[in-house]
């Protein structure tokens, strides 16, 4: 029997390229507004066409239905992560391209080196500006067989200062930041920070991502997906050394936490809970569009 080949991830853009692309700030501003209005111009504010390009500055419109007779002026800019920053758009798409090009995520220190930029501030803010344009809003169901796990972030608390770790002696909670994802057999992954792994917030998740038509659901032994219903649900008892049994496993969503994890030890070291949504969005972004040629535009779109 023929074996199907996977599909592999697709090249990015390369330096080269992006240099041709983008070769001068007109050109970033020419592509912003393509890639933000391809149906044409409509104002930031109230969404309406009736807009008017003015000729003594380049890539500023005019509304002329906000308000009561008060029109409304903006740029190509306005309503993006791009406004309000002093930085030119040359140096926001070289950030956000290296961002994406990196598989394990790239660090604001190392982003900084590279920019030149004069503080670390400036790449730490710019990242978590692009990292909130890779939050994916409205996605679909996931169908199929779908893949269900939960991971744990950061150090164990007896390696931690005292003030760092969980309260009540050694049998304390931890202070881990628990993340649970859904992944679909060769398909997209959705992920989603927690305040604690339970059954209530877990199976809600399910109920939320996956669509109750799935061929199957498979988890590992954990008690809170124990009284899950309405799926066909088959497990994985990882703690009597059980991985796969035909196609229940969770091998696809494990692969994820994996390059998730190697990323925050290797690039980024310490995450802290606050901003560990941005993280989870940015490597959730870079794994669903592993197939997709046109990754950066489809970043800036959201921009």
């Amino acid at each position: 029997m023929a074996r199907t080949k996977r599909p592999k991830p697709v090249h990015q853009l390369t330096i080269a390229q992006f240099e041709s692309i983008f070769p001068d700030e007109e050109a970033c501003k020419a592509y912003l507004v393509a890639r933000r209005w391809p149906q044409g111009v409509h104002c930031p504010r109230c969404g309406s066409t009736h807009v008017y390009a003015l000729k003594t500055m380049a890539f500023k419109w005019e509304c002329m239905d906000c308000s009561e007779g008060i029109s409304y002026r903006f740029s190509h800019i306005a309503g993006t992560i791009f406004e309000n920053t002093n930085k030119p758009l040359r140096d926001w798409y070289r950030v956000t391209h290296m961002m994406l090009t990196s598989k394990k995520g790239m660090s604001a220190l190392q982003i900084m080196r590279t920019m030149g930029f004069g503080s670390y501030k400036t790449a730490w803010y710019m990242c978590h500006r692009i990292r909130t344009a890779l939050v994916e809003r409205d996605m679909d169901k996931l169908g199929g067989i779908v893949e269900v796990d939960e991971t744990f972030i950061g150090g164990k608390d007896k390696n931690k200062h005292a003030d760092k770790r969980g309260r009540g002696g050694k049998h304390a909670p931890s202070t881990k930041t628990p993340i649970i994802g859904a992944i679909q057999r060769k398909g997209n992954v959705v992920t989603r920070v927690l305040q604690s792994v339970n059954s209530v917030d877990a199976q809600a998740f399910v109920r939320e991502v996956v669509s109750n038509k799935v061929s199957l659901l498979a988890t590992d032994e954990s008690n809170v997906y124990r009284s899950l219903t309405g799926y066909p649900h088959e497990t994985v008892h990882h703690a009597a050394h059980q991985y796969v049994i035909g196609a229940v496993h969770t091998n696809t969503i494990e692969g994820f936490w994996s390059i998730f994890k190697r990323g925050i030890v290797g690039s980024f070291h310490k995450v802290s809970r606050k901003y560990m949504p941005l993280y989870v969005a940015e490597f959730q972004f870079r794994y669903n569009n592993r197939f997709n040629a046109d990754i950066f535009g489809a970043v800036i779109e959201g921009c």
